[in-house]
């Protein structure tokens, strides 16, 4: 029978998978059943942490994995430059057996990092130290409660001294001391004497979020920058550093040693559960908590001691459900003694009850000696106004930046950095950005029998063609990407897969048959195929309703917190898209498999390529002349959080080195430097059409 007769028995043979003369879709009859359009999380609906899925050495993979993935969201992946610190301490302030200075320093040139140094007296030796971050108490390190406050304190049982309940947060800082500790209790961004940037002010718009610039990544930073300050201090012994915070402050304890291996204790207070996550930008970042929680966050510090204090509040259930999850990852290591979880019944608080259990935790791991059990002893507060750091002769340094400022300083920097990785070491900065990518898009090339079918239609074999249809998903996450394949009977082994803001219906003409290139391609013998990633083909065309996220909290309006828990639409394309390759990679009979893509998909189809390495022979991909900077609206759905770190689309074009690449249509961008002399990608900047595509793969 001749190919042209082969072609016309195709057309019928789709005609009975749906209706002659149509389009084939896979949910012709209704809409499409992916979860993804049902299930939205968020600060109060995370991703649950499920423990018993582990064992030793795959806990050990993926808590690598996730501090990888924090590293990322927190824009220090990798690490910047660590800048002097020219730290100035002044001001000593003299107590019974300990003493307070006051401090400021660099964390990078325009930001300073300010708090209290607490020093016991009468020590010798190296001595441990503990960091202090504070969260979102009024005035932060300055609080001071009102007198009735105090006293109501007091009545519930909370604490047991006027000083104790006043001051909580010199409470802390001066028991540590006291039992031996060095203490640097340091501001949140916008509080005491952080006042240059307010808080929440100044990281949550567009070019923000595409350079994983955030208020929190700088708070992180600051803490990373802490934690260099209390190590060059000459008593203290860097092997014996513990930090704990409560609130926003526990968030920052438990994110800080997910950056940084130096913390070795660590007790973070009324933050680590499975309920609200953090509601602040300053505990948000986009990429953070997609697939995971706090909870999983805390359980990287395993086998190091971890406390954890719980209150009336989100971390209510932590001695039936949190603790017992993270006892589950300790006992991996057979370590479970090291991990402790209690709940006191009172509101959200590090009271006296809560701070008591930390100085034993810490008398404990950290060997002070201090008689047990620990109390609290009474102390004597210093004024708020005596403890900021700047005065006539310790003025804010000149040159403090504002937000806008600080952010020219941080772009120019990590562009500096990545510019002169490239430079200096291409497979390393390949090796850096791909592992980038994998956090921003939360995805790579899936393995065999990680991709499932389902609802197929077919495969139905008419004179010579095999047709089906069906959807996708990864093994237990009950998506449906709807999919078309079209293989000759006498097929060569070779697949294309042909990507469009179409979808599958690209395949063919207005009257349901296959286009003319895709009926070249069959008669090469080469199977074509095609799928509607995420949002496109029947994702919309039955009016699909879709529950959205504004990205906004409690008045806050900032898109972090729907990407801080979700990939955005362009990262599903990608995870789709990695889907249907390893789906075709694996088919029995599969020699090579080459991709084509155009129009918005075709940046998704750019981003796959980079993490599918050799399961993608040629590439043939226009970008109609798209680059990232032309994202303006945070939940534009071609915003991809950390784009614009990264190069924008020049910088990911190197990701390309397996096989062969045709980039067109590319924008010219600051890292266009990136794609000159490359042996694997051929890049234009004149657009092609489809069919110039498809000749470039058969080139």
């Amino acid at each position: 029978m001749s190919q042209k007769i082969a072609i016309l028995a195709l057309v019928l043979a789709i005609g009975t998978i749906t209706r002659a003369g149509d389009k084939p879709e896979v949910f012709a009859n209704g809409q499409v059943d992916d979860a993804r359009l049902r299930h939205v999380h968020d600060v109060d609906h995370p991703t649950i942490f499920t423990p018993d899925s582990y064992d030793r050495a795959s806990w050990e993979a993926r808590a690598a994995e996730l501090r990888k993935q924090v590293l990322v969201a927190e824009g220090l992946w990798p690490l910047p430059e660590r800048t002097p610190l020219n730290p100035v301490i002044h001001g000593k302030i003299d107590r019974d057996d300990y003493t307070i200075e006051k401090v400021f320093f660099a964390s990078m040139p325009g930001h300073y990092v300010s708090g209290n140094l607490y020093r016991p007296k009468n020590r010798t030796g190296k001595l441990p130290a503990v960091l202090c971050p504070h969260g979102h108490w009024p005035d932060g390190r300055f609080y001071e409660r009102t007198d009735k406050e105090a006293q109501a304190q007091i009545a519930e049982g909370a604490e047991q001294t006027l000083q104790g309940a006043k001051y909580p947060l010199q409470a802390r800082c001066a028991m540590l001391a006291r039992m031996g500790c060095v203490v640097f209790h340091y501001d949140m961004v916008g509080y005491a004497d952080s006042t240059a940037i307010p808080h929440r002010e100044g990281f949550t718009d567009a070019q923000a979020i595409l350079r994983l610039q955030s208020f929190m990544g700088l708070q992180t930073w600051n803490s990373i920058r802490a934690l260099d300050f209390v190590s060059s201090l000459p008593n203290v012994d860097p092997s014996r550093i513990a930090v704990t915070g409560a609130s926003g402050g526990g968030t920052q304890t438990f994110i800080l040693f997910n950056v940084d291996p130096r913390p070795a204790i660590a007790f973070p207070a009324v933050m680590v559960g499975e309920e609200m996550q953090g509601g602040c930008v300053c505990e948000n970042a986009p990429l953070l908590r997609i697939g995971t929680d706090n909870c999983e966050l805390a359980a990287t510090f395993a086998p190091k001691p971890l406390g954890m204090s719980a209150a009336n509040d989100w971390t209510r259930a932590m001695e039936t459900d949190t603790y017992p999850k993270i006892q589950t990852i300790y006992g991996f290591f057979s370590a479970k003694k090291n991990v402790l979880g209690k709940h006191f019944s009172f509101e959200h608080n590090y009271n006296q009850v809560s701070r008591e259990m930390m100085y034993n935790w810490f008398n404990d791991h950290l060997k002070l000696g201090w008689p047990k059990p620990v109390k609290e002893k009474p102390f004597e507060p210093v004024a708020p106004r005596d403890l900021s750091v700047y005065d006539d002769q310790h003025p804010r340094p000149a040159d403090t930046a504002d937000a806008t400022t600080l952010r020219k300083y941080m772009t120019a920097a990590s562009d500096r950095q990545l510019e002169e990785l490239w430079k200096s070491n291409p497979d390393e900065y390949r090796q850096t950005v791909r592992e980038a990518l994998k956090a921003m898009v939360h995805d790579q090339i899936p393995a065999a029998g990680e991709v499932v079918v389902s609802r197929t239609s077919g495969p139905q074999t008419m004179d010579g063609i095999t047709i089906e249809t069906g959807a996708l998903s990864r093994r237990g996450a009950d998506e449906a990407v709807p999919y078309v394949s079209l293989v000759p009977t006498d097929w060569n082994g070779k697949v294309v897969i042909w990507v469009s803001p179409e979808g599958k219906s690209e395949l063919f003409g207005a009257d349901g048959k296959p286009n003319q290139s895709v009926q070249n391609l069959l008669r090469q013998k080469t199977a074509v195929v095609s799928a509607d990633l995420y949002l496109t083909g029947e994702y919309v065309s039955h009016s699909q309703p879709r529950r959205t996220d504004n990205g906004k909290y409690e008045g806050q309006n900032y898109a972090g917190f729907y990407y801080g828990y979700n990939r955005g639409t362009l990262a599903n394309r990608v995870h789709d898209l990695l889907s249907l390759i390893s789906l075709v990679r694996q088919w029995a009979g599969t020699q090579s498999v080459d991709l084509v893509a155009t129009g918005k998909t075709a940046t998704a189809a750019l981003l796959a390529r980079g993490l599918a390495g050799d399961a993608i022979h040629r590439g043939a991909i226009d970008l109609g002349g798209f680059d990232f900077d032309q994202v303006t609206d945070p939940l534009d759905p071609m915003m991809l959080p950390g784009a614009l770190k990264y190069g924008d689309v020049c910088g990911f074009i190197p990701l390309c080195d397996a096989g062969q690449t045709l980039v067109s249509g590319v924008a010219k961008s600051a890292a266009s430097d990136r794609t000159l002399g490359l042996k694997s990608v051929t890049v234009r900047n004149e657009s092609a059409q489809p069919a110039e595509l498809l000749n470039w793969l058969n080139h």
